[in-house]
């Protein structure tokens, strides 16, 4: 006999949340295996632009993170070839040196402490936008983990080398998870790195939606109170983390040298 249909949507949101937990165990990946996965994830998702972007995730030592090799695309990074940087970008583990770019991860890892991972990329429809100089909109309830979530920096700062460029990237950025960056790209800031990969994947998917609806009308909104409740539903951690392995699974099919 069915037990189940006189139970609220919040009722039935914990259940399913504790069923998640129960059913999926955490994964085995060390931090090194995740951002090369990561690395492999979005190289497949159209986030390779040459040489730009780059995947960050907080190292062991404290003011330390890790990050890839100048010269190396998404899909050639491994667990292996990743290094480990300080806030001055002084390597501290791994051979070569990192994108100078990486000086604004500094910036956010130093303001936000929740933050544990950082992916910076130009992907096609996001950097398309970006040159339209307006928000990203989000009014579909797959793209909802971005919902009120998202900044926007609406002027370019130029090439994100310098302190004024972090300085200006992590206030825009604030409070929020993402940022899209005019006349650049996006960025997202997540609490894990398999969050913050979801985020990407999704703010990429959400950029093209949104260019195809403009090209057909004008996009009508979405009730905020929903809003926040499909952003805290598709947030949860285990939902991150079960999505992220079925990407991984994909991504390894492809590039079984990554791991």
């Amino acid at each position: 006999m069915a037990t189940t249909f006189e139970m609220t949507k919040q009722e039935l949101i914990e259940k399913s949340v504790e069923t998640m937990k129960t059913n999926f165990s955490d994964l085995n990946w060390s931090v090194r295996e995740k951002l090369a996965l990561t690395s492999r994830i979005l190289f497949d998702g159209g986030h390779d632009s040459g040489l730009a972007g780059q995947i960050t995730s907080r190292a062991e030592k404290p003011d330390t993170y890790y990050t890839q090799r100048l010269g190396l695309g998404f899909d050639e990074i491994t667990a292996e070839n990743l290094l480990v940087v300080d806030h001055d970008l002084n390597v501290s583990e791994g051979s070569g040196i990192p994108n100078p770019a990486n000086r604004f991860h500094s910036w956010i890892y130093r303001v936000r402490p929740d933050v544990n991972c950082i992916i910076h990329t130009h992907p096609i429809h996001v950097a398309a936008l970006s040159m339209l100089e307006i928000p990203l909109e989000i009014s579909h309830m797959d793209n909802c983990n971005l919902f009120e979530d998202c900044a926007f920096l609406e002027k370019w700062p130029g090439v994100p080398v310098g302190n004024d460029e972090g300085d200006i990237i992590s206030k825009a950025l604030g409070d929020k998870r993402a940022v899209l960056l005019s006349h650049h790209g996006m960025l997202v800031a997540g609490t894990t790195i398999e969050e913050a990969c979801v985020l990407a994947l999704q703010f990429e998917r959400t950029a093209r939606m949104q260019l195809l609806a403009m090209s057909a009308g004008s996009i009508k909104q979405i009730d905020a109170a929903l809003g926040r409740e499909a952003h805290d539903w598709l947030l949860k951690p285990k939902r991150s983390q079960v999505t992220f392995a079925y990407y991984a699974r994909k991504a390894l099919r492809g590039h079984p040298d990554c791991i």
